[in-house]
C-alpha cells in the first residue's frame, strides 16, 4: 500500500531549565493510505509531540518525516504551510472555532485560504455540514453549537481541501461519553469513506475504533497491535 506518511528515527529534545527533556526518542513508523491509527500511552510518554511533527507544526530534533513521500524538513515555512493547507486535516480537542462565524463560514475558512471560489466553498461547506448531520446548522454561530456539534464542526472543516491525511488530537476529550461516542461513529465512517486517520487519545473506546493500535511510553513505540475496527 503506498505510505501517507513516514517517520524515520525521529527525536524531538527540548532543553529546559531543569535540564534536556527527551521526548520522542528514535521513532520509526509509516501510515499506509486509508489507514485507522490510534496513539495511546500515558501523559508523557511522546504522542502529542509525535502527532505535532506529523503535521508539520513542529520539526525533528533528528530523523526525518515524509508527507506523501515529500520530506518536510525540505520544505520553506511558506511551502509547509501550504502543505498543511492542501494536504493535511487537523482535529483539536478544543475545537478552535472562529465564535463570530457561522458552521458554514468556519468550514469555508481553510478553503477561502486556498484561494477556492466563494460559490464552491459554499457548496463544499454546504457538503461537508450536511455528512456530518449539521446541515440544519449551517448559519449558526459557533457560539450557539453544543460541544458535540462545534467538533463536528471541527472535522467538516479539517475535510475542506480534501487532506491525503486526518490528524486528531484527543477529538473526545472535552466530550460526554454520549457525545464523544457520535465523534467515534463519525470517525469510523470517514474512515470507511476512505480517509486517513491517526488520532491520539487517551480514550480506550476511541482507540479501540482504530485497524491499529500504537502503544507509546517514554518517547518510544513500546507495541503494536492489531485495532478493533473494521479491516
Amino acid at each position: 500500500m503506498t505510505a501517507v506518511l513516514e517517520c524515520r528515527d525521529v527525536t524531538r529534545r527540548y532543553d529546559t531549565p531543569g535540564g534536556t527533556v527527551h521526548a520522542l526518542r528514535g521513532v520509526s513508523l509509516t501510515i499506509a493510505r486509508g489507514e485507522y491509527v490510534a496513539i495511546v500511552g500515558p501523559s508523557g510518554s511522546g504522542k502529542s509531540t509525535l502527532l505535532t511533527l506529523m503535521g508539520g507544526l513542529d520539526r525533528p530534533s533528528s530523523g526525518e518525516v515524509l508527507v506523501d513521500g515529500t520530506p518536510l524538513a525540505a520544505l520553506r515555512d511558506r511551502d509547509l504551510t501550504r502543505l498543511r493547507l492542501r494536504r493535511l486535516g487537523f482535529v483539536f480537542q478544543r475545537f478552535h472555532l472562529l465564535p463570530v462565524l457561522t458552521a458554514r463560514e468556519n468550514v469555508e475558512l481553510p478553503m477561502a485560504e486556498a484561494g477556492v471560489p466563494a460559490a464552491e466553498r459554499r457548496a463544499r461547506a454546504d457538503e461537508l455540514l450536511a455528512y456530518v448531520g449539521l446541515a440544519a446548522r449551517a448559519g449558526h454561530r459557533a457560539t450557539q453549537l453544543s460541544g458535540g456539534e462545534m467538533q463536528r464542526v471541527a472535522v467538516a472543516r479539517a475535510l475542506a481541501n480534501r487532506p491525503a491525511l486526518l490528524l486528531a488530537d484527543e477529538p473526545t476529550g472535552e466530550l460526554d461519553a454520549a457525545t464523544g461516542r457520535g465523534i467515534m461513529e463519525l470517525f469510523a465512517r470517514l474512515n470507511a469513506d476512505g480517509t486517513t486517520i491517526v488520532v491520539v487519545t487517551h480514550d480506550e473506546r476511541l482507540a479501540a475504533e482504530a485497524r491499529r493500535e500504537i502503544h507509546m511510553l517514554d518517547g518510544r513505540i513500546e507495541r503494536e497491535a492489531a485495532g478493533q475496527g473494521r479491516a
